[in-house]
């Protein structure tokens, strides 16, 4: 493959791992997407290529819905019993977020929200709604008509909408502040302060330090305030888990406020935090090493702030 041909691929790359991760919610799965259209491109007739970008955001998102439809994909993905994989701030897979409606397609809610629609269905809503693309180039991009990409969009929209908590875009720092009084609660022990501190309809997913075989549910403050209560307890046998004496570090993962258990910089648990009101909406922990990989790979490269707890 000559230079030319290569140098238009790199081009891409970003906006086809950015694409491919909104539609697979996995760094890893979208890395390969993309080599995978790499090894297309580079076997394709490009002198054939009009629109050489247009026929590579095809390809990728094709490969991304031969994904979501496998038998594997269907099975790892059943019952909700699965977590979009978090990425750091600044990740450049995390792609476009000069909108609100760009940002709210990569926040790990939407991503989990997401996984209840059909898979193009979801092709369809975040070609249009990250990344502007008109229903005419998204017909063409799906094998459907303009009419079919208008009603995928819609009914997407009008079900992620529903179903999302909030809605509205919530100030960075606020946001930050409910979740470090949520921690000082935490880590104080305060249960009344943190059921206080959790919307009515508060709910929380865990995989269990990544030692459960099944996600983890709860659904009432009590319940959150008791569990959150308990893992942020120190015991030695956590320690050992996980490898020594965390510090804690507030961070954004996919656009929420994030703390992160780090040792020996090394992030062994995430658990982001969707604020509604004031008040904290929900919670996602995740300790699972595999999906922890690439935002260890981009915390090495981090300067983060000073911790928010020293030792845990």
């Amino acid at each position: 493959m000559d230079s030319v041909a290569i140098d238009r691929f790199e081009a891409s790359r970003g906006r086809l791992a950015s694409l491919a991760y909104r539609l697979l919610g996995s760094a890893a799965d979208a890395e390969d997407a993309v080599q995978d259209t790499f090894l297309r491109w580079q076997a394709a007739d490009r002198e054939r290529i009009d629109v050489p970008e247009a026929w590579l955001t095809k390809v990728v998102t094709n490969l991304c819905l031969d994904r979501l439809r496998s038998a594997q994909a269907r099975h790892e993905r059943a019952v909700g019993d699965w977590l979009p994989e978090p990425l750091l701030e600044g990740d450049p897979m995390l792609g476009p977020a000069d909108t609100f409606e760009q940002r709210e397609s990569v926040s790990l809610a939407v991503l989990t929200l997401m996984e209840r629609l059909s898979p193009v269905e979801r092709a369809a809503y975040v070609l249009r709604e990250a990344f502007a693309y008109r229903h005419a180039e998204i017909a063409g991009i799906l094998d459907i008509t303009e009419s079919a990409s208008q009603q995928h969009v819609h009914r997407a929209r009008r079900r992620v909408t529903a179903e999302r908590r909030g809605g509205d875009e919530v100030d960075p720092a606020s946001a930050r502040r409910i979740v470090e009084e949520f921690l000082a609660a935490a880590t104080s022990g305060r249960t009344e302060r943190l059921v206080a501190l959790l919307t009515d309809d508060a709910t929380m997913v865990s995989d269990g330090a990544g030692l459960a075989k099944r996600l983890l549910r709860y659904n009432t403050r009590e319940r959150i305030a008791a569990y959150v209560r308990a893992g942020f307890k120190p015991t030695p046998a956590k320690r050992r888990l996980a490898g020594g004496s965390p510090a804690i570090h507030l961070a954004l993962v996919n656009g929420s406020p994030a703390a992160l258990a780090v040792v020996d910089d090394r992030v062994v648990g995430a658990v982001w935090f969707e604020v509604s009101d004031g008040k904290v909406a929900s919670l996602c922990g995740i300790a699972a090493a595999a999906r922890l990989e690439r935002i260890n790979e981009a915390w090495r490269q981090h300067e983060p702030e000073a911790p928010v707890i020293s030792a845990w």
